[in-house]
Order: structure tokens, then sequence, then C-alpha cells
């Protein structure tokens, strides 16, 4: 790489999840297309989410403290004068106005990742990927630039692949996939998988998780018990993509999956699992991408199990549904998001060079 590097400060544990360190990968991934090394700051649990970093090209580093805390930001500040990075991605609810005000003064630029809008962001670029909250709810500096909603959804580039491969709706058996929340510390999945198992007109559940997921043991005891044969479990990449391709409705909660599904035309039902989410889930239902049966805590099984008979046996609403979601998603919002991170580091003459030659 032969420009000036971008540093993420990111963390994931299974108490804070992971949605974030995926998050940064896709906009790293991005980065690459634009010849910038991306380094993590991070403090990941488990371990093995090291590997999958480093393959993609990206440098990691061990951050020493919790982000947020003192200790942390003098670490942070030290890795910024010692890599002179073009800018800071700082991806955490934990990363107040006073933690980014204090990297502001050391970095030439620093970029939010945030869905909560809880508190006022001094950053220069402030990124919302998922479909809510509003613009209005945000509070920020006077020279911050807002990028939110569907036009940024971070879609992985392998998964915008898959559109061409589903346009048109696979052959029987019908298969459910299911993708939840990253961690998923209630067990959710698994009820779910449960439930679908029990639902006539459904042939075969596809669990589509990362090989960090909380509940896998659960899972895999499930597709060696009585379900054996109908439910299959997929966490390697190669192995999504064929289940993506191949499934004609997914359960999701209202997280980056439910925007991923909706880039390729997968028909899907909302649980919703945590208050941060619904905002996109409403979105989704609003512009007829989904059908949302609630939350999980307030999840009544008949009433599931009777949405998903209804959406299996009605081919023509899974096809409107299809087009909503590839219509309002169409998978380039990495791109957008790079670009506008380069329009605010170069001048636009600079911008002009580049995007001609893109």
């Amino acid at each position: 790489m032969s420009r000036s590097p971008v540093l993420f400060r990111v963390d994931a544990d299974p108490e804070q999840g992971y949605e974030q360190v995926s998050r940064c990968h896709v906009i790293a991934a991005a980065l690459q297309r634009r010849r910038r090394t991306a380094y993590f700051l991070s403090r990941l649990n488990p371990g093995s989410m090291i590997l999958p970093l480093k393959r993609g090209g990206n440098e990691f580093m061990e951050a020493d403290a919790a982000i947020g805390t003192k200790e942390d930001l003098e670490e942070t500040i030290r890795e910024i004068r010692r890599l002179s990075p073009a800018a800071v991605v700082v991806d955490s609810p934990h990363a107040d106005e006073d933690y980014l005000g204090r990297l502001a003064k050391a970095a030439p630029l620093v970029v939010s990742l945030d869905h909560h809008a809880a508190h006022r962001f001094p950053s220069r670029l402030v990124v919302n990927p998922l479909l809510g909250p509003s613009r209005e709810s945000y509070d920020h500096g006077e020279r911050t630039q807002l990028l939110l909603g569907e036009r940024y959804a971070l879609v992985r580039s392998e998964i915008r692949r898959l559109r061409p491969l589903r346009s048109q709706e696979p052959p029987a058996p019908f298969r459910v996939a299911v993708a939840m929340s990253e961690h998923d510390p209630e067990g959710f999945t698994a009820e779910v998988v449960k439930l679908l198992l029990e639902t006539p007109g459904v042939e075969k559940v596809d669990v589509v998780a990362r090989a960090h997921h909380r509940g896998l043991d659960s899972l895999r005891t499930l597709a060696e018990g009585p379900g054996a044969g109908r439910l299959e479990i997929a966490t390697e990449t190669s192995e999504m993509s064929q289940k993506l391709v191949r499934c004609h409705a997914a359960v999701t909660s209202g997280t980056a999956w439910s925007l991923e599904f909706a880039c390729i035309g997968v028909r899907q039902l909302l649980v919703v699992q945590d208050e941060a989410y619904w905002p996109t889930a409403r979105r989704l239902e609003e512009e007829g991408a989904a059908t949302c049966v609630g939350s999980m805590e307030n999840l009544k099984p008949q009433i599931f199990k009777q949405a998903v008979a209804d959406l299996l046996a009605d081919p023509i609403e899974r096809q409107s549904m299809a087009r909503c979601g590839r219509n309002l998603i169409d998978g380039r919002g990495p791109d957008r998001l790079i670009l506008a991170l380069e329009v605010l580091l170069h001048p636009y003459r600079q911008i002009q060079t580049f995007a001609e030659a893109a």
C-alpha cells in the first residue's frame, strides 16, 4: 500500500458483541481498493477473530485497555503519533464526546461509526450504516458530516456478488435461513430454529453464524438431534454464500445481516432482539422488504409459525419483498463511504482524479 493508513479503534467480546468489528472489516476491505492499509488497535475475544483480519491484509495491534478509558486514550494517541494515519475510525458506544474530542485534536480526521445517537459527536464524519435513527437524533459539531441510511449500508463484497444469482427464486425444497445477531447472548437463535423445525412447509433450516457465535454448541446439538438432516450450520464465508443463494426466506433481527439479505433479494421475517435495531426493522417493513413479527421477548410461537407458513405459501408476496429489498439496498455503501472519506482528506481536484481512475 502506498498511501497513508487508516487506524481503527474497535473492541469486541461476548458482552458488547461483534457487529462493530464486522463492519470495520468491511470498511477496511474497501480501503484496500484505495491503496490504504488498515491498522486495527483492538481487544478481541476470542482471539481467533484476529486471523481473519490479518488474512484480509490488515495489520493488528493488541490494545492494552478497554476503549473509552484514560489509558486507552493515551495509547491510541501514541499510535496516532507513530503511524501518522490519514484518519482514525472509532466504533464503540463507550467512545463518548470527551474521548472523541481529544482524538480529534491528535488525528487529522476522526470517523465515528454509531447507530445509537446517545451523545454529542465532535468527529469530522459520523456514519450510521443501519436505517435509523434519523438525522434529527444526532447532536454533532458544526463541521461534522453525517452519512446515514441505506446508501451507506455496509454490505460485504462477497454478499453483493450474489445479487445476480438471486435474480430468480431457487427451486424446492423450501429452505429458511436464520441470521440473528453476531453474538446472541440469550440464545434466541436456537429458539427460532426450534420453531422453524416445527413449522409445516419448512423442509430445511440453514443457520448462518460466525465461528465465535455463543450459541454455536447448542445449535450443533440441535443439528444432531431429531432435526438431523433438516438443520445445517454455516460458519465459513463460502458456506454462507451457498446457503444465501438457496434459501427462500430468512429470519433476521434488524442487524447488518438484514440489510445484506435485502441487498440480494431474500424475503425476511424480523424478530428484534435489541432496542437499537427497531428503527431498521420498522424501515424495512415500511419499504415492503420484510415483515416484522415483534420482539423476541414477546414472540408468540403460533403467530411466528403462521407468519412463516403464509410467506412460504405466497410466491407473489415473496417476489414483491425481494424486489423492494434489492431496490432499497444496492450494496455500494462501502464505496460511497470511502469516497466521502477521500473527499474530506483531499482537495476537490484530486478527488476528481481519483473518481475518474476508479
